[in-house]
């Protein structure tokens, strides 16, 4: 697992898996927005499959995310180097963590309720509307996830 504290591969100072973290959060809003497609279209089963494996590929990310964190020293030894002071970048990294315990939890029960849904018969139906409005939901917080998250980046390795 060396590799992951190696230089990485957008040409600043972060390791490797900051920039691996970083590129998948950038376009995840992409990937999500592709699976929203799918639905746009009728192809649900497409739609429903391409969900469940962003959001589970979106976790483990994390995981190796937080892993690599840990072993490095944390997000103080991150910032060493930075450009911006360290109470700033906690400023913005506790708005990103709220907004992305946030956003999870919206889309854990976003799939979920449209499990459930789709079981009983009303998804595509009766609960539609309702899984619109909390998939627009779902897709602001991913936004707004993917931006603070290129921020904190950016004010770690580039500012």
């Amino acid at each position: 697992m060396g590799y992951m504290f190696e230089v990485g591969f957008l040409g600043t100072r972060a390791p490797f898996f900051m920039d691996f973290v970083t590129l998948i959060v950038g376009l995840l809003p992409l990937l999500v927005g592709i699976a929203v497609g799918f639905a746009r279209k009728r192809r649900y089963a497409t739609h429903r499959l391409l969900q469940i494996l962003i959001f589970w590929v979106s976790v483990l990310v994390v995981g190796y995310f937080e892993y690599g964190v840990r072993l490095i020293g944390g997000y103080e030894r991150l910032s060493e180097g930075s450009g911006v002071s360290l109470l700033y970048i906690q400023g913005v990294l506790l708005l990103h963590i709220l907004i992305a315990v946030v956003t999870l939890g919206i889309w854990s029960y976003t799939l979920l309720h449209a499990r459930a849904d789709y079981r009983r018969g009303t998804l595509p139906g009766l609960y539609s509307q309702l899984h619109k409005r909390a998939g627009r939901r779902t897709f602001m917080g991913i936004v707004l996830t993917s931006l603070s998250g290129i921020g904190v980046y950016l004010f770690l390795f580039v500012l």
